[in-house]
């Protein structure tokens, strides 16, 4: 754990509490500096919005323009939520802000609340022309929300997670994502369920916001190599995004759309497609002590944070995608938090025919002999191992040319964090 998160976890409770009370408090006390930001894009959603995020900033700062950004969870190191004018916060302006909030008397914010706010105190002051800020949780109630004049909204597709806070149905997730909707500025709608989309219309329309819809209003797939967009009033023949897998072809659509409504050129947006970097999603990893052991035994290594059913259905995608041009022996390291459903994502991969090894991390992490025992009952070969890096070792040994290190953000982190080589930047 890195200084800040443990300055963090010392000083402020855990838990995740949804509601704004805290964080208006907060914020009243600080001078509200939601209220300051250069112009805010707000993204939502359940798979895709931290990939939107990284195109967009890559398509704006292509453009030329200086760009603040907000995101979570980190992998490595907690500066990674906060980027300033394009870089990642140091140290001396993030302990100077964590001072500022931890000085207000009166409110117990939670972890995130701190975070959010040192994140808008930060950004406040530093000039920038955007500010795009992910919601950490939901969105009606996630300490973002206190943004009351966001620029755009934009709504990355809905799908089932986090069940215990948001509700165990599409329409009740729909409904807390979308809560970030604004009167007078657009939402920007990313592919959705028809269930999902219909809750969104009708809160659209609660709240007077207009809404530009994906796969109705725009649309953006892939064609001969690269990427293709269309809407009412004009057809982009674009590079491929330079982020892996299929569904990188939607976040990037929702991204142009977002992009054209900042008047942003075709030839920015081309640049940022190409220019985009966002870590631990179906990453290729070559460097560093398990990027270094998959290349001596020449096999493929990759890695991803998805955590959910839906984002191991677009792992699944790419895999057979993958397997279907150079097929390999195929193994999956698999880390879950222990709330998470991991039948879900394992029944996603049922067909990948995949050996599984099953490990643990540091936090609440499912123990890897029932995560091994959940892969098997969805016709999976699985055995648990002792940490990620056996796991490698062993997938290796027996002939895996093809390995994914996989099932969780956190799981992910710890992956990169073992070497400063691959610590996002």
């Amino acid at each position: 754990m890195d200084a800040v998160s443990a300055r963090l976890r010392a000083r402020h409770p855990q838990k995740i509490d949804l509601s704004l009370d805290r964080m208006r408090a907060l914020c009243a006390a600080l001078g509200d500096p939601q209220d300051r930001l250069p112009p805010v894009v707000h993204v939502a959603g359940t798979n895709g919005k931290g990939s939107t995020v990284a195109f967009l900033r890559a398509m704006a700062e292509a453009a030329g323009l200086t760009v603040h950004a907000y995101t979570s969870p980190h992998l490595v190191r907690f500066n990674e939520r906060i980027r300033l004018a394009g870089s990642l916060i140091d140290d001396a302006a993030l302990n100077e802000a964590l001072d500022r909030i931890e000085a207000v008397q009166g409110v117990e914010a939670t972890v995130f609340e701190s975070t959010t706010a040192a994140a808008f105190v930060a950004m406040a002051e530093a000039p920038a022309d955007l500010a795009i800020v992910e919601v950490g949780l939901g969105g009606t109630l996630d300490a973002t929300n206190v943004i009351e004049r966001p620029l755009l909204s934009l709504i990355a597709p809905v799908d089932l997670d986090h069940a215990e806070f948001l509700g165990n149905t599409i329409e009740m997730v729909a409904r807390e994502k979308a809560g970030i909707l604004k009167a007078g500025a657009r939402g920007l709608i990313g592919r959705q369920s028809e269930a999902a989309l219909g809750v969104i219309e009708r809160a659209a329309m609660r709240a007077h916001c207009p809404l530009t819809v994906m796969g109705m209003d725009f649309d953006a797939w892939s064609e001969r190599g690269g990427l293709a967009y269309q809407d009412a009033e004009r057809f982009l023949d674009l590079p491929a995004p330079a982020l892996t897998g299929p569904h990188q072809f939607d976040n990037a659509g929702l991204a142009i759309a977002a992009a054209l409504e900042l008047d942003l050129s075709e030839s920015a947006i081309s640049a940022g497609l190409t220019a985009v970097r966002w870590p631990a999603r179906l990453q290729r990893l070559t460097a560093g002590p398990y990027g270094e052991t998959a290349r001596s035994a020449g096999a493929e290594l990759w890695l991803d944070g998805g955590h959910n059913p839906h984002a191991a259905a677009a792992v699944a995608d790419f895999l057979a995608q993958r397997q279907a041009r150079a097929p390999r022996p195929l193994a999956l390291i698999v880390g879950m938090l222990g709330n998470k459903d991991a039948g879900g994502y394992f029944e996603a991969l049922a067909g990948s025919d995949a050996a599984v090894f099953t490990v643990p991390f540091e936090g609440a992490c499912a123990e890897p002999v029932a995560l091994a025992a959940v892969a098997r009952a969805h016709g999976l070969a699985a055995q648990p191992c002792a940490d990620a890096r056996g796991a490698l070792d062993l997938s290796l040994r027996l002939g895996a040319g093809r390995v994914l290190i996989c099932g969780s953000l956190y799981l992910a982190g710890e992956v990169l964090g073992a070497a400063p080589e691959t610590w996002p930047a």
